[in-house]
């Protein structure tokens, strides 16, 4: 068999072919044609009939909830991707956000026997000279690892995490499969390029990798901790730096209530309201003042403690906000409130990636729309979530880009506001940032901020002043000695030579036939030479040549789907 060659190894076909009967019984057998997989994989040649596999009972669901059962199916790093994509509603439609949300990153836990082996093998230590005591059974598990409680020697209680063994290994080869399948989505569907698929990826593949270097998430409980060293209203667990690895993670033991035992906040003696409006005043700290904050502030990272002190768990994701970034942000919300238009627009141009193709009339249309909707509504009627939903349906439908820092804020935003209502039904999220985002627009307005903007303003247009008069005397040098040189690439040529290609190698091939079976004929009409019941031998062996060779070419042309 001739396998054209895919960006990945012969150890992942296995998983390739896996892949593609899995799209096939969730009733995805088109985007197996759209991309082509039955030219690259043996078994996508024996599967062109796929409406005919799909379960009728299946397909009665709506593609977004078939595209989680998918997920589910094809395990850990592909539940992971879900997740991320939940997170990127630029990138995905409402519906598809709205069930990508439901997925749950829960899978068996491994045994004791795999957790006292990673143990021992990463902190170079036998487990009984570390810890006192060690329960067995975790006290949570997910795909890049579990967590079991534990006392250490010293007498302290803590939580060690472990990452899941092999782990690495499995996430490597589904990143190179899905760099190959976003590979295929660019070359053989066109709209796919407008959303850079091989760009998600390798943006999902270092959230991921950092996500499993548990180190990483020790220097963000730290960093976290130097940012609030005075705050009694908020803690996080101390890390154990001399039991903590890449793949081991020990930290302090936290005592606490989650958030969503509303029923045990009150048998504790604990304020609702003071924990919603806390953990508010923590978040916007978070984003509007440090620049740094937690990528997931669900229900169950969040534990309350004595005197409705709020401790957040799990910093494998965070999110990180600059300078620049905040400024926009600040303009942004300006714009809204002025229902500038314009304003919303140079916002989206900078801190997006709008389209050469957007229609600007529509856009604006739309955020004119958007802008009335809310505008006069109480503080009190208005939903975080919803309108920013709304936003990012608009933002979707134009096709616009976002930072994933950006998209990763409204989800935390939208989850905080979720955990604060559940908290205190009569808690506004909006009303209770306006002092901070007044504050930051005074910040913007002051004196001090103009006068430094204006000289870093200044400091550019210098360096500018500088480098243009060289540059321009090598740009005339360069166009009278004819050595200006400008580069072209035309988008989608590949494709088209591609095609090309192989239309004019099949046009040699049936002319090399075509000149087998006339050869042949000719030969055949000659009664010398070496003969078989009256034929010339030479004759007959064309015709088989003739024969096998149009016989395969014919099955290649079936098989390519394009008669």
């Amino acid at each position: 068999m001739r396998m054209r060659r895919v960006p990945q190894t012969y150890r992942n076909i296995r998983r390739y072919r896996h892949i593609i009967n899995v799209l096939i019984k969730y009733g995805l057998g088109d985007l197996v044609e759209r991309l082509n997989l039955g030219t690259y994989v043996e078994v996508g040649r024996r599967i062109i009939t796929f409406k005919r596999r799909e379960q009728h009972e299946i397909v009665k669901l709506t593609r977004a909830k078939r595209l989680v059962l998918l997920l589910e199916e094809l395990g850990p790093t592909f539940i992971k991707v879900g997740q991320f994509l939940s997170t990127r509603p630029d990138l995905m439609p409402p519906e598809y956000v709205k069930e990508l949300k439901k997925l749950q990153d829960e899978v068996p836990s491994f045994g004791f026997d795999e957790v006292k082996a990673q143990i021992e093998s990463e902190l170079n230590s036998p487990m009984e000279d570390i810890f006192l005591e060690f329960d067995e059974k975790p006290i949570a598990a997910a795909s890049i690892g579990q967590a079991h409680t534990a006392r250490l020697k010293n007498g302290d209680k803590v939580v060690v995490k472990i990452q899941r063994p092999g782990l690495k290994k499995i996430v490597n080869a589904d990143i190179d499969i899905l760099i190959g399948l976003a590979t295929l989505a660019e070359k053989h569907i066109a709209e796919a390029e407008l959303y850079d698929p091989v760009g998600v990826v390798k943006e999902f593949a270092r959230t991921l990798y950092k996500e499993m270097d548990f180190t990483r998430e020790c220097h963000n409980m730290e960093r976290f901790a130097i940012n609030f060293p005075d705050d009694e209203g908020f803690c996080v667990p101390k890390v154990y730096w001399e039991l903590t690895c890449e793949k081991v993670l020990t930290m302090e033991y936290i005592d606490g209530i989650k958030v969503s035992e509303l029923g045990s906040l009150e048998e504790a003696g604990l304020d609702k309201k003071i924990i919603a409006k806390r953990g508010a005043d923590i978040f916007l700290k978070q984003v509007l003042i440090h620049g740094l904050f937690h990528g997931d502030p669900h229900p169950g990272n969040i534990f309350v403690v004595k005197d409705n002190t709020i401790c957040l768990l799990d910093y494998g994701i965070v999110g990180r906000i600059d300078d620049q970034t905040r400024n926009q942000i600040t303009r942004l919300i300006i714009s809204i409130i002025r229902k500038d238009i314009e304003g919303i627009v140079k916002v989206f141009i900078k801190i997006g990636v709008i389209d050469v193709k957007i229609d600007l009339r529509e856009l604006r249309t739309d955020l004119l729309e958007f802008t009335e909707r809310y505008y006069r509504i109480p503080l009190k009627r208005l939903d975080i979530g919803i309108i920013v939903n709304d936003l990012f349906e608009i933002i979707h439908r134009h096709r616009i880009r976002i930072p994933p820092n950006l998209t990763l804020l409204a989800k935390a935003l939208a989850l905080m506001e979720g955990v604060g209502r559940e908290l205190d039904p009569d808690f506004d999220m909006i009303e209770h940032s306006t002092p901070f985002i007044k504050k930051m627009i005074r910040q913007r307005m002051s004196p001090k901020y103009l006068t430094k903007s204006l000289s870093k303003t200044l400091n550019e247009y210098e360096e500018l002043f500088t480098i243009l008069p060289k540059d321009t005397i090598e740009l005339l040098e360069k166009m009278k000695k004819d050595q200006l040189t400008i580069g072209f690439q035309h988008k989608g040529m590949e494709k088209f030579i591609s095609t090309l290609d192989k239309s004019t190698n099949r046009l040699s091939f049936s002319i090399i036939i075509v000149a087998l079976i006339v050869g042949s004929s000719l030969i055949m009409q000659l009664d010398k030479g070496l003969l078989f019941l009256g034929l010339s031998v030479f004759g007959l062996f064309g015709y088989s040549i003739a024969g096998i060779l149009g016989l395969w070419l014919a099955i290649n042309i079936l098989r390519s789907g394009r008669l």
